[in-house]
């Protein structure tokens, strides 16, 4: 099970990485800041990787010790995707392997994707002409880490993304991906686990009105409410909002 601090802890935590991240300038004007935290008990290399023709940040990767942040800014109308990889041994090359979320055995992803299942952060930021952020957590592609993005200010309106809870707790038994040492590392979504256009909403259920949430997906939505279930659960996961900088936290307090 992944371990996460007090919720004092974390407050302190995010308010010493706004405080580093407003020092250091970013966010002004020129971008959209993204901070990460690491509130996990455990190690996390968040996996980063722009969609077509955006750029991935960070070279698509770093390491994140328990209780460290990263900062950075990323270009206004940046698409992309942010999730934690656990479980990860590299060399001094940068090669290895993660037992969830793995990038080809790179520690900088370096445009590859993450191997599912993995907890998925989406973006789709704004620009001058067109200024709202969109922004959602997926369990589409899985689960393998409690994970969350919110703005930093925004104004009325702007929720928070995440699955604060550990689905791996209560994985269903046919969804189960299990590490080296037997524990339950991630927890694989139905379209994964079992295929078929029914699960995977293609072929003759790509639609909103044929692609309806499985039971699966129905375990996913009651642990993580506001995260993504299946591919058309827009309704109650899709966030908007026109903050200049947003918090990604791995391990946030459980809600």
């Amino acid at each position: 099970m992944v371990g996460g601090s007090t919720t004092k802890s974390l407050v302190a935590l995010l308010s010493v990485a706004i405080m580093a991240a407003v020092s250091s300038g970013a966010g002004n004007g020129n971008g959209i800041q993204l901070i990460l935290v690491n509130n996990c008990a455990e190690s996390i290399w968040p996996g980063l990787l722009g969609t077509a023709g955006h750029p991935t940040p960070q070279s698509g990767g770093f390491h994140l010790g328990p209780g460290d942040q990263a900062a950075f800014d990323v270009p206004l109308g940046w698409s992309g995707r942010v999730w934690p990889r656990r479980g990860c041994s590299f060399d001094a090359r940068g090669l290895g392997s993660c037992a969830t979320g793995d990038c080809g055995g790179a520690l900088r992803c370096g445009g590859r994707p993450g191997a599912t299942p993995a907890t998925v952060v989406e973006m789709t930021l704004g620009t001058p002409k067109s200024p709202l952020h969109f922004y959602d957590v997926s369990l589409v592609d899985g689960f393998n880490a409690p994970v969350s993005m919110s703005p930093v200010g925004g104004g009325a309106g702007c929720g928070v993304a995440g699955c604060h809870a550990d689905m791996n707790a209560c994985c269903p038994s046919a969804l189960e991906v299990r590490d080296r040492e037997g524990k339950v590392a991630g927890c694989r979504s139905a379209c994964r686990a079992m295929g078929g256009d029914r699960y995977c909403c293609t072929g003759d259920y790509a639609s909103p009105e044929r692609c309806r949430p499985t039971i699966f997906a129905h375990v996913f939505k009651a642990v993580c409410p506001k995260a993504y279930s299946y591919a058309y659960d827009d309704a109650t996961s899709l966030n908007r909002c026109k903050a200049s900088r947003y918090l990604i936290t791995f391990c946030p307090p459980q809600t």
